[in-house]
């Protein structure tokens, strides 16, 4: 009797195992089928929470949330009042668990004035958070170049604007809104070339103290800026060898790399030459982006590639909508490779998130996820077309000028955007 009593604990013990272990992968009772069906789950995370989840047009809750759900194709969209809706088309599948990050932006964007100089110039130093303003407003004791680190909160001990040498120690005559800026490959200095009349004096200065006398570096300038463009090119060939070897021989003769996102897992580039990209992973990630991706290269086009997924994206941009003069796409063979770099980077930068970009339009600012989708104007009030950056906090740096009749110069203003 104690053993047919422990045979058949053991029994129930095995039946409840196997219902939980179900239970767990996603088999449910469908009662009018009268059987157990295998289901996915759909996770759905926003930022800001507590906006509501609407499934195939029906609500089903609010964020963040876990929804049990059959398998099929689903529309998803996630809504919150004050804020423009987002919308993801889906395909479940059964056993499957699938998260969704849903970034939410505001209706209306809020301005906040970062300076008070009155900036006509602004040069970001790559992605360190920190950015060269110049002022010449005739002013002599504030016009000069400062920087600017947006990592400087008002209450922390440095302040965020930093003189970094002013006009008035510099030679007569220059207009510093046509000062060009040569970056050393850590981006701790630069060398500045400021026309004088017909010859152009190039001073090299470090960005992290005041210069009361600069370092004159017009005649060794050629060697030292070749110094610095042949130590970037060592490092960027060291990026494409942590590329998975297929894609290393495809970019190493087919595209360049325009920039990557902050968090390295994904890159931005401009095909040259017509290629296909075939699979590197194989079979695919079960619970890779869904998003329709495009692996036939076309000379012109700029496309996003997912390291970690295996997943390239065709973006809906060309060059003519960052450099109308260009008139066609592609790398010409006499293109000029540092002004298209400058032209593109100030249309298209990558969000601190790694997930989205940020085109910088003719009228308007843009963000989109890095797969194409969910495109959405995030601020068309008035902004310098010439100067978009993003903070590290999220917000959008413009240069602005909101009372034209009183101020003669725009100033950097924040648009918060989250």
């Amino acid at each position: 009797m104690k053993m047919i009593q422990r045979l058949l604990l053991f029994g129930l013990f095995v039946a409840i195992l196997i219902l939980v272990i179900a239970y767990a992968r996603g088999y449910r009772l469908d009662v009018k089928k009268k059987s157990v069906t295998a289901t996915g789950i759909i996770a759905v995370d926003s930022s800001p929470k507590t906006a509501k989840i609407f499934i195939n047009g029906e609500l089903k809750g609010v964020t963040d949330m876990n929804l049990v759900l059959s398998p099929g194709k689903y529309t998803v969209v996630v809504k919150k009042d004050g804020y423009m809706d987002w919308k993801k088309n889906i395909s479940l599948k059964g056993e499957l668990v699938m998260t969704l990050d849903a970034t939410l932006f505001p209706q209306n964007a809020s301005l906040t004035p970062l300076t008070n100089l009155g900036v006509g110039k602004v040069i970001s130093i790559d992605q360190t958070g920190r950015h060269i303003l110049f002022s010449q407003t005739g002013n002599e004791e504030k016009d000069g170049i400062y920087i600017f680190d947006q990592s400087k909160r008002p209450f922390s001990l440095f302040p965020p604007l930093k003189l970094l040498i002013l006009k008035k120690n510099l030679p007569a005559d220059i207009d510093l809104y046509e000062t060009k800026v040569i970056f050393s490959p850590d981006y701790k200095e630069g060398i500045f070339e400021f026309a004088v009349g017909t010859q152009t004096i190039a001073y090299d200065m470090g960005f992290d103290e005041e210069v009361k006398t600069p370092f004159d570096v017009t005649t060794s300038q050629a060697s030292l800026s070749q110094a610095w463009k042949e130590e970037r090119e060592r490092e960027a060939v060291k990026i494409l060898e942590a590329l998975p070897k297929d894609m290393r021989a495809i970019a190493s003769d087919s595209f360049h790399i325009v920039s990557f996102a902050p968090d390295k897992t994904k890159f931005l580039y401009e095909v040259t030459t017509k290629e296909l990209l075939s699979p590197i992973i194989t079979p695919p990630l079960i619970s890779a982006n869904q998003e329709k991706e495009e692996r036939s290269l076309n000379p012109g086009d700029f496309y996003i590639y997912d390291i970690k997924e295996d997943k390239n994206f065709k973006l809906d941009i060309k060059q003519e909508d960052f450099d109308p003069a260009s008139g066609v796409g592609g790398k010409a063979p006499n293109k000029d490779v540092e002004s298209w770099k400058m032209k593109i980077e100030n249309y298209i930068k990558w969000y601190p998130d790694s997930q989205h970009v940020v085109l910088n339009e003719q009228t308007q600012t843009s963000i989109m996820e890095y797969d194409n989708s969910n495109k959405q104007v995030i601020y068309s009030g008035p902004h310098e077309q010439n100067f978009l950056d993003i903070a590290l906090d999220g917000k959008l740096l413009i240069l602005a000028n909101l009372n034209p009749q009183t101020n003669k110069s725009p100033d950097v203003y924040a648009v918060g955007i989250r």
